[in-house]
């Protein structure tokens, strides 16, 4: 990387912070997806004063309707800029700009992002607004040094990684008409790892079908909540089936599935204490190792829960799958990975080791849709989805010179 990128990105820290409080401000909490084409204009201009051309790219607006009913009054959108070099190659960088919405008691208020000591608090700081700031803020460095990357840019800001991502990346990447020969999505992996994979996820919400009844004559109903507690007991050997599969991953981690019931648990409305529960629900999430099939999994999951059922007196229910997204690894010996790992260790000095992050993310959608090399790697955050979520400001810098330098030094 030239000197003088490095110098500009490094003393105009302040600008980066600035970047990122920019975003933060605007709350595009999802679901249901709020405030998103405020967003995404201020970032198109954020990427037009970097010197990229930009474009707002959005699913028919029909079709969001149908999928998301939500969509009519929020509707999804997505920027794209880019950079000619006029190299034959394109690097892309992509980031999500929606946040999980706010719970707890904060620190300072989560939308009003402030600066304290290394850290910057608001929700989405760290996932994964702090990214999108440190990539604006090296792609100023290299328009205002006037320096020329190796490679054409091409950036992608989407919606709705944090639900399915089915009119961001996913969309994006089937009908966004980009130009990606290398894409690196700016999350997955900090510090000296950097991502080259993830688990996939099921998610499913099962509901126990019962009868209402008066609470002085429970004998004539049948009691929704008992059977779930049943069922939840009968489903504990759906872990230990899955619990004896393995994934050796590059960095020596041996990674097994997982499987987390009832993150969203509730019963039918109007409910009493004087009342027997017709109805109660709870939701699955099953993590997917990279080489687990999907489908399989799913087959397998719906399966344990029907002989479960089986055993269980009168119990009628109801699998419903709303989310499912891919397990990705990509080998760490690509030329591609191998460029990112030489910038982690030209700026941190310390050699890169390969990451494959037991979240998921928009990763997959490049490997499978484009069928391109694949990265991920992002600035250092603490409290995700969680109460004073933060990253650090030196990291945020540390990592907008490793974006310059994979810029700078990616040959196309």
């Amino acid at each position: 990387m030239s000197h003088a990128v490095d110098r500009y990105i490094t003393r105009n820290a302040r600008r980066a912070v600035a970047l990122l409080q920019d975003t933060v401000r605007i709350p595009t909490e999802n679901p249901p997806g709020v405030r998103y084409i405020e967003c995404a204009r201020l970032l198109a201009s954020q990427l037009k004063n970097a010197g990229l051309e930009t474009r707002l790219v959005a699913a028919p607006a029909a079709a969001q309707r149908r999928a998301l009913p939500e969509a009519s009054a929020n509707p999804r959108t997505n920027v794209v800029g880019f950079l000619d070099a006029g190299a034959r190659r394109t690097l892309h960088f992509n980031a999500h700009y929606d946040v999980v919405p706010v719970s707890g008691k904060w620190k300072f208020g989560p939308f009003e992002p402030r600066r304290s000591g290394d850290w910057i608090y608001g929700r989405g700081t760290s996932d994964m607004k702090g990214s999108i700031a440190a990539l604006i803020h090296a792609l100023e460095a290299v328009s205002a040094t006037r320096s020329r990357p190796h490679c054409n840019i091409e950036v992608s800001f989407t919606a709705d990684e944090e639900t399915d991502s089915r009119f961001g990346a996913d969309w994006l990447t089937r009908h966004g008409r980009l130009r990606a020969d290398y894409a690196l999505v700016m999350e997955g992996a900090t510090g000296r790892s950097i991502c080259c994979g993830h688990n996939g996820c099921l998610w499913f919400e099962i509901s126990i079908v019962g009868k209402s009844a008066h609470g002085s004559t429970p004998e004539r109903g049948v009691n929704a909540l008992e059977q779930l507690a049943v069922l939840l007991v009968e489903l504990q050997s759906y872990k230990k089936l899955i619990g004896t599969r393995t994934f050796n991953a590059p960095d020596g981690r041996v990674m097994r599935p997982t499987v987390n019931f009832g993150g969203v648990f509730g019963g039918n409305t109007g409910g009493k204490v004087n009342t027997v529960p017709g109805l109660a629900s709870f939701t699955v999430d099953r993590r997917v190792l990279p080489g687990e099939d999907t489908a399989t999994a799913e087959r397998e999951f719906r399966e344990c829960v029907a002989a479960a059922a089986r055993r269980i007196p009168d119990i009628r229910v109801r699998v419903e799958k709303f989310t499912e997204s891919v397990a990705l690894f990509s080998p760490p010996d690509t030329p591609f990975f191998q460029s990112v790992a030489s910038s982690l260790r030209r700026v941190r000095r310390t050699p890169a080791v390969p990451w494959v992050a037991s979240g998921f993310n928009d990763m997959h959608f490049f490997s499978r849709n484009l069928g391109i090399p694949v990265a991920g790697y992002g600035p250092a955050g603490e409290n995700d989805h969680g109460v004073d979520e933060r990253v650090s400001v030196k990291d945020l810098i540390t990592v907008s010179r490793i974006y310059a330098d994979v810029m700078l030094t990616l040959r196309g």
